[in-house]
């Protein structure tokens, strides 16, 4: 016999367990249905994010550059370390550590709202009256009937073809945060996030890092600006970026592996490195849904076909996350997540993609919002540009991080704010302004006539305001 619920949400990633925390608090009946597993073979929560992606690689970032400042940068504070290791199964296991805290916080929110978690595999059964039945084959199986279901089952890493990921010499993001040594030669194809961070880390810990782009631009969908201020930074700390390249044969040897492609100029190259990361963007995960059992429609890239509110082919039925259009962002998934729970309950969820944050976590860091300069100019957009250097910001001179800029692009006759660009010292965190003021419909002189604490990373973003007007105080 099968247990009934109001929402069943297939997925425990950012878009599912937020849904379905959403779903409860709103006063369904709610089970959530996921099969990551720990070491142990135990439940773990939060999808590719929590576990292979987004948390850890910021663990294992947060390490390197401790380890890249004490090398390099403690000196010039005066502090004298001697020499300076690192211990890389330390480091591996503290990540490991961060992310179980993460797994455990998922489960106790889901305690605390009243979610029923069931670990397993969930897949379409058919439709029933007023609803679905979904299995859930894990440990145990079990059935489940839903009256609305939520699919959340993100994305997967996409693999370069006849070159499947082994995860110990070709790596994807998976293995990428498991390497165990610090690698003396390593490749990398694909210079998008995952990409500049993994090399990012592995370049401060001591390897001879190459990262092979086929694109001719570095970060085409950055601010080309901001694209090329960061592409100076990565050069000088001795990060080897190629673009223009067509990869070749790839082929295992002894030692690692070999990488056969032709560069920008024309001329075969063949780079051998003890590991390759494969970062060439990911794919809907739609395995083992068994969506054609109840006729879910998918697209050509195996991606659940969703209207702007998320609404599948079948009613009762939604779509959240990486596995559906849209930017696969963890933070994008969750908006996501409780717009549709909100929808269910009848209320009006709202998700503006044009206020999503981008962010890379290298150093500099890279984050954005809006449109970029290239933009505003294919569409004929008629708008004014302020930058302002953290080269001329107090607090930036404080910390020894002056690299980068604060960007600011604003409709020339109203002055709305149509974009904010960043590369530097705390990226990450400053864009949060931007993109409230965004969302307010804000003008680049509200932001230049908001007081902002003295020093601070923050009067960067002031000053790029008020340089739209070509009226900065301090540069």
């Amino acid at each position: 016999m099968s247990q009934s619920f109001d929402v069943i949400v297939i997925g425990g990633g950012p878009g599912g367990y937020i849904a379905a925390i959403r779903a409860a608090q709103l006063g369904f009946k709610v089970a959530c249905v996921d099969e990551w597993k720990n070491a142990a073979g135990g439940p773990a929560l939060g999808g590719t994010c929590t576990n292979v992606g987004c948390i850890p690689s910021k663990a294992l970032l947060q390490s390197s550059e401790h380890f890249d400042h004490a090398n390099h940068h403690f000196a010039d504070h005066g502090i004298s370390t001697g020499t300076v290791k690192m211990d890389v199964s330390k480091m591996v296991g503290r990540k490991d550590a961060v992310v179980k805290q993460n797994n455990d916080g998922i489960q106790y929110l889901f305690k605390k709202n009243k979610v029923t978690f069931f670990h397993g595999r969930g897949s379409f059964v058919k439709a029933v009256d007023g609803g679905y039945e979904i299995q859930v084959a894990g440990t145990k199986e079990d059935l489940l009937t839903g009256k609305q279901i939520i699919v959340a089952t993100g994305s997967n890493a996409r693999a370069l073809p006849g070159v499947p990921f082994d995860e110990e010499t070709v790596l994807s993001n998976d293995g990428a945060l498991r390497i165990g040594a610090v690698p003396k030669k390593l490749a990398l194809i694909g210079s998008g996030v995952i990409g500049l961070e993994m090399g990012s880390v592995w370049r401060r810990l001591g390897s001879d890092v190459t990262i092979l782009e086929g694109l001719p631009t570095f970060l085409g969908a950055v601010d080309e600006q901001i694209a090329k201020e960061a592409k100076k930074a990565f050069d000088k700390q001795g990060l080897k970026i190629e673009l223009g390249v067509k990869v070749g044969d790839i082929k295992l040897t002894k030692k690692g592996v070999s990488v056969a492609y032709t560069n920008a100029k024309g001329e075969a190259v063949k780079l051998d490195a003890d590991k390759l990361i494969v970062s060439i963007g990911r794919v809907p995960n739609t395995i083992g849904l068994n969506a054609e059992a109840v006729g879910l429609q998918l697209d050509e890239r195996g991606a659940i076909v969703v209207d702007a509110e998320c609404k599948t082919s079948l009613p009762g039925v939604w779509a959240v996350g990486d596995v559906v259009r849209g930017p696969m962002l963890a933070h994008k998934a969750e908006e996501e997540g409780v717009a549709v729970a909100e929808r269910i309950a009848g209320q009006h969820g709202h998700v503006n993609f044009n206020t999503v944050p981008w962010v890379i976590y290298t150093s500099p860091e890279i984050a954005w919002v809006g449109e970029t300069e290239q933009q505003l100019k294919a569409r004929g957009a008629a708008y004014k540009a302020g930058t302002f250097p953290f080269l001329a910001n107090g607090r930036a001179r404080a910390l020894g991080d002056t690299t980068g800029m604060v960007k600011f692009l604003a409709d020339a006759t109203t002055d709305e704010i149509l974009g904010v660009h960043i590369v530097g010292p705390m990226a990450s965190e400053l864009i949060a302004e931007a993109v409230v003021a965004m969302e307010f419909k804000a003008s680049a002189e509200d932001i230049a006539r908001i007081c902002h604490a003295h020093p601070s990373l923050s009067e960067a973003t002031k000053e790029a305001a008020l340089a739209v007007d070509k009226r900065t105080l301090n540069f």
